[in-house]
C-alpha cells in the first residue's frame, strides 16, 4: 500500500486490475496442473486397477481349473470307490452265499456225525450225557459267610461256559497257581441261556424207543443248587414244593415227557396201550412209596424195599401203580407225592432236596400172541407175561373178560383170550438229590446224616459205573437201595441219559469240576447194546 501513495485513482484500478488478472492466471495455472496431476493419477490408478482385475481373473481362471481339475478327480475317485463298493458287495454276498452253503453243509455233516455218534452209543451201549450251565443266580454270592468282601466278589465270578453245543470250558483259578483252562466234552451243552423246551427238543427222541420196545432212564445229577429239580421239573411252588404247571414253557423233562408220551400213545390205536405211573423216593439209604395210601385214602410215604428177582432184575414189592390215562392225571399224583419229598434249607439251596426221586411210567402194550413166535428172549420171560396177564390188566378189562367168561364162550373166544399177551416198557425219570461239601452248606444235626447218606448213595453209583467200565465181574448195585433200584436201568436194560447239571460261579468250582468228572467218567461206559423187547411181527394174511 505504500506503493500506491501518491497515484492517481487510475492507476490504482488498473494496478488492482492487473492484480487481479495475474492472480486468475495463478490459479488457472494451478488448477491445470493440479488437474493434470490428478488425471494422470487416475490413469494410473486405473491402469493398475486394470492389471489388478487382469491378475485376479487369470488367478480365478487358474484357481478354477484347479478346483474343477480336483473336483473332476474327486468324482472320478467317488466312482471308482462306488465300482469297488459295488464289486465290494457282491464279493460280500458271495461270501455270504458261500459261507451259508458252507454252514448249512456243516450242519448237515454235524447232524450225520451226531446220528453215527448216536448209532455207536447205541451199539456200545453208552450212557448219553447232556450237560446244563445254569445262569448266575442271587444265592451264588457268600452271604452268609465270613468271608472277606474281595472273595465275595471272585466267588461271584463266571468259570463255567459252553464254548459250544458240545464243550464245556472251565477256567480254573486257584490262588498261587497259573490259570488253566479245561474242556469237557459231551453229546450235548446247554448255556444259561437255553430254554427248557432247547433241552427237551433234544431228550424227545428217547420216548420214542418206549413204543419201539425200549426201556429209557433220564437222570439228572449234580450238586445242590446246580438246577437239577427245575431241570427235570420246572419251577416248584413255595407253599407246597409242588411244581407249577401256570407257565408250560418252564415245565420240565417230567412232565414234558409224559406230555409226549401220551401224544405218541393216541396215533396208536385205542386200547392197545395203557400207562401206570410210581413215584418214590430215596430218602437215607430207604426207599419210600409217596402214592401209597392209608385206610381213608390220604396219601403217605410208605418204607418199601427192593429186591432182586429170579431173572436178576430190580423190583420192588407192593410198591403203588396207579394207572393214569392222560398227563393231568400223571401231574396230579406227581404233585401228591411231591409234597411228601423230604427238603431241607442250607446255606447253598433253601430248598434242597435231600431225597432221590425216581417217577416211574410204565407202558404196557397188548399184542396178538398168535403173532408173538419166538421174538421173546426166553420161555421164562413168556411164562412170567401169562400170569401177569391175568393179574395186571387194568380194571375195565377184567370186567370184560370176566363178562366174556360168564356166558356161554365159544372154544374160539376161549383161544383168542388166551392169545393176548403184555409187553412193558419203562420210563423212569430220576431227580438226584445234589452232592454237597458241607463246610459250604453249613448242615447240622439231621441234616448233616442226610447229607452223608446222599454222598454215599452217590458214590456208590460212582461206584456202579466205574465196576461196569471195567467190566468187574461183581457190580456193588447192592452197596446202595439206589443203585440197586436202579440196577436195571445202569447195567444196560434201559436206554440211559445222564442230565448233568452244574454251577458257573467260582464258589462252586470244586463241586463242578467233580460234576464234569462224573459225566466224562459216565459217557465212557460201554454196558453193551442194550436190549429190546421185540414185539410180535404181523403174519401174513392166508
Amino acid at each position: 500500500y505504500q506503493g500506491l501513495a501518491g497515484r492517481s485513482t487510475n492507476e490504482v484500478l488498473q494496478l488492482y486490475s492487473a492484480h487481479g488478472q495475474q492472480q486468475k492466471l495463478q490459479r488457472s495455472s494451478v488448477l491445470t496442473q493440479l488437474h493434470g496431476a490428478i488425471k494422470k493419477r487416475l490413469k494410473q490408478d486405473l491402469k493398475s486397477l486394470h492389471s489388478f482385475a487382469l491378475e485376479l481373473s487369470k488367478d480365478f481362471q487358474r484357481q478354477s481349473k484347479t478346483y474343477l481339475y480336483h473336483i473332476l478327480t474327486a468324482v472320478q475317485g467317488i466312482q471308482l470307490q462306488n465300482e469297488a463298493m459295488q464289486m465290494f458287495q457282491i464279493k460280500a454276498f458271495d461270501l455270504e452265499q458261500s459261507l451259508q452253503e458252507v454252514t448249512e453243509r456243516y450242519e448237515k455233516e454235524k447232524q450225520k456225525r451226531r446220528a453215527l455218534h448216536n448209532s455207536l452209543v447205541e451199539l456200545r451201549g453208552n450212557i448219553r450225557v447232556h450237560c446244563r450251565i445254569r445262569p448266575l443266580l442271587p444265592f451264588d454270592t457268600a452271604a452268609g459267610h465270613s468271608i472277606p468282601q474281595d472273595r465275595q466278589r471272585n466267588f461271584s465270578e463266571k468259570v463255567a461256559y459252553a464254548a459250544d453245543d458240545e464243550t464245556v470250558l472251565v477256567k480254573c483259578n486257584r490262588p498261587g497257581h497259573a490259570s488253566i483252562n479245561k474242556t469237557f466234552h459231551f453229546e450235548r451243552v446247554y448255556s444259561a441261556s437255553e430254554s427248557q423246551d432247547t433241552v427237551f427238543a433234544d431228550v424227545s427222541p428217547l420216548l420214542t424207543s418206549l413204543l419201539d420196545g425200549y426201556n429209557v432212564c433220564i437222570m439228572a445229577y449234580g450238586q445242590t443248587g446246580s438246577g437239577k429239580t427245575y431241570t427235570m421239573l420246572g419251577p416248584q411252588l413255595e407253599d407246597n414244593f409242588a411244581f407249577s404247571i401256570e407257565d408250560e414253557s418252564e415245565l420240565g423233562i417230567i412232565p414234558r415227557a409224559t406230555q409226549e408220551v401220551f401224544r405218541l400213545i393216541s396215533e396208536k390205536p385205542p386200547g392197545s396201550y395203557w400207562v401206570e405211573v410210581s413215584v418214590v423216593e430215596v430218602y437215607n439209604n430207604e426207599i419210600f412209596d409217596l402214592l401209597a395210601k392209608d385206610s381213608c385214602g390220604k396219601v403217605f410215604g410208605v418204607k418199601r424195599d427192593v429186591v432182586t428177582t429170579r431173572e436178576g432184575k430190580s423190583d420192588v414189592p407192593l410198591l403203588t401203580h396207579e394207572t393214569i390215562e392222560n398227563a393231568s392225571e400223571f401231574l396230579h399224583l406227581v404233585n401228591k407225592g411231591l409234597q411228601l419229598r423230604v427238603r431241607h434249607p442250607t446255606l447253598v439251596h433253601a430248598h434242597s432236596s435231600r431225597s432221590h426221586l425216581v417217577v416211574t411210567l410204565t407202558i404196557t402194550t397188548i399184542v396178538s400172541g398168535d403173532n408173538f413166535g419166538n421174538s421173546w428172549e426166553d420161555e421164562q420171560t413168556s411164562q412170567r407175561l401169562n400170569k401177569e396177564v391175568s393179574c395186571t390188566f387194568p380194571q375195565k378189562m377184567r370186567d370184560s373178560k370176566s363178562t366174556s367168561s360168564s356166558r356161554a364162550s365159544s372154544p374160539a373166544q376161549l383161544e383168542a383170550s388166551e392169545k393176548l399177551k403184555q409187553v412193558k416198557t419203562r420210563l423212569q425219570l430220576v431227580d438226584l438229590a445234589g452232592s454237597e461239601c458241607v463246610g459250604m452248606s453249613g448242615v447240622t444235626g439231621e441234616a448233616l446224616r442226610e447229607t452223608s447218606f446222599i454222598n454215599r448213595s452217590l458214590s456208590a453209583l460212582a461206584d456202579v459205573l466205574g465196576a461196569i467200565a471195567e467190566q468187574r465181574s461183581h457190580v456193588p448195585y447192592r452197596n446202595s437201595k439206589l443203585t440197586h433200584l436202579l440196577q436195571d436201568s445202569l447195567g444196560g436194560e434201559a436206554k440211559l441219559l445222564v442230565m448233568l447239571c452244574i454251577s458257573p460261579g467260582q464258589k462252586y468250582l470244586t463241586e463242578s469240576m467233580q460234576s464234569l468228572g462224573f459225566g466224562s467218567r459216565a459217557r465212557q461206559v460201554q454196558r453193551g447194546q442194550v436190549k429190546k423187547k421185540n414185539f410180535p411181527v404181523q403174519s401174513k394174511a392166508k
